[in-house]
């Protein structure tokens, strides 16, 4: 019994169905534009840190909200309160440090939610633990966690049915006890399908942590296969990424390539894991214009091999080579076959790095193949199969396309 790999609970198994999602930090820091950690860095205390609220204002949730239907993603994750304090929400008398109380005038969080539920995408909210503005949290430690509670309990009655709550911070008190047993608790009784996710950190990628925890995070670190046997209970896997090196809006052109980008997104997939992107929006709540047309982009991938982010689970995968084999968790007799690199079809003298069409052996691919098809223009590949070795001739892209990994659909006998 010790030994064998406990059953996920449907609403684990409805997260690893949602696939691709888009985290987004947007806080007083942004009217600032460098990053989401400023107030660390700037020289001035929290009080006059404190005056942006008198400046903040945001047009609305509308256009966060369509980018990440644009590029696939099937739930958000919003910085509800970040590490400043300030809350896009209404605290209900907790604090007046809150977006009802600067220009804005108005609870963010419920505008968020209303406009994920008109296009069919899941809120998640993120929520910090670490309080730079609260003076309890050095003070008064037991305090603040009785405000966070009650904070926590407000985002889970007050908004319906929420995805999950993605918490950051308990790395800043290692050694402090958080009671995380009795938020999470809280959590699962007044929203039992609702995902807890505390993140781990850049220094502990994928530790499992308290056994209420339903998900493990690989902050900017690659997801790697998760060994559940003998675990207490079925915990799932994410990565968060960023576009940049900031989470939120800044001086910051260092932006990752849309390849880069698409190739992570797979290798998560590769392990059962998904992959969270985040946005990192201007003061008004706009998404700046590289940022959309990144995501944009990862959209019209995703339009054409979305199906096999969404629905494939691990099936095979190598340590000698990048391509790796999903099974479709809704229908045994479909596979994926996901091939990086591929070229863009043309003429040598036109196309850069150009090379024919070559086979690529697959092992240990034990079951009987019928068919294999491009998802992008239902092209038939030849492939031979000899017991568990499958050796099939994948083409280069057609000349006018270049999609970075390009997937093949196997229908199985």
């Amino acid at each position: 019994m010790e030994n064998k790999i406990p059953e996920a609970p449907q609403y684990i198994k409805d997260f690893e169905q949602l696939g691709f999602g888009m985290f987004v930090h947007y806080g007083l820091y942004s009217q600032i534009g460098h990053g989401e950690w400023v107030f660390k860095y700037l020289k001035k205390g929290m009080s006059e840190y404190a005056k942006l609220a008198e400046t903040f204002d945001c047009v609305g949730m509308h256009e966060i909200v369509a980018t990440a239907k644009s590029a696939g993603c099937k739930y958000i994750c919003l910085t509800t309160r970040h590490h400043e304090g300030f809350s896009l929400y209404d605290p209900c008398g907790l604090s007046d440090f809150n977006a009802l109380n600067s220009p804005a005038g108005r609870d963010l969080i419920a505008e968020f939610v209303e406009e994920c539920r008109k296009v069919d995408i899941v809120p998640f909210f993120y929520h910090t633990t670490l309080d730079w503005h609260h003076p309890d949290f050095e003070n008064n430690f037991d305090a603040y966690l009785d405000y966070l509670y009650k904070s926590v309990e407000i985002l889970c009655t007050k908004y319906g049915k929420i995805g999950g709550l993605w918490f950051d911070g308990n790395w800043s008190k290692p050694n402090a006890d958080w009671k995380e047993d009795k938020l999470y608790k809280m959590i699962h009784r007044l929203q039992p399908e609702a995902m807890v996710i505390n993140n781990s950190g850049l220094h502990a990628q994928g530790k499992m942590g308290n056994p209420e925890i339903d998900s493990v995070t690989f902050e900017r670190g690659m997801a790697q296969p998760l060994d559940r046997t003998g675990q207490p209970k079925y915990m799932a896997g994410e990565m968060c990424e960023t576009l940049c090196d900031h989470w939120g809006v800044a001086d910051d052109i260092n932006f990752k390539s849309v390849k880069t980008l698409i190739e992570s997104l797979c290798n998560c997939r590769k392990v059962g894991a998904n992959f969270l992107l985040n946005i990192g929006p201007n003061a008004d709540g706009t998404v700046p214009t590289m940022q959309k047309g990144i995501m944009e982009s990862i959209g019209r991938w995703m339009s054409t091999y979305g199906d096999a982010i969404y629905n494939g689970r691990p099936y095979i995968a190598y340590n000698d080579k990048q391509e790796f084999v999903l099974k479709d968790i809704n229908d045994e007799k479909t596979a994926y076959i996901f091939k990086f690199n591929v070229q863009s079809g043309g003429d040598v003298n036109v196309s850069l790095g150009f090379k024919e069409d070559g086979a690529t052996t697959l092992e240990r691919f034990d079951a009987k193949v019928e068919s294999i098809k491009w998802m992008d223009n239902n092209e038939e590949l030849a492939f031979t199969q000899n017991g568990d070795t499958l050796q099939v001739n994948f083409t280069n892209f057609t000349y006018g396309q270049s999609l970075c990994v390009r997937v093949a659909k196997a229908t199985l006998k």
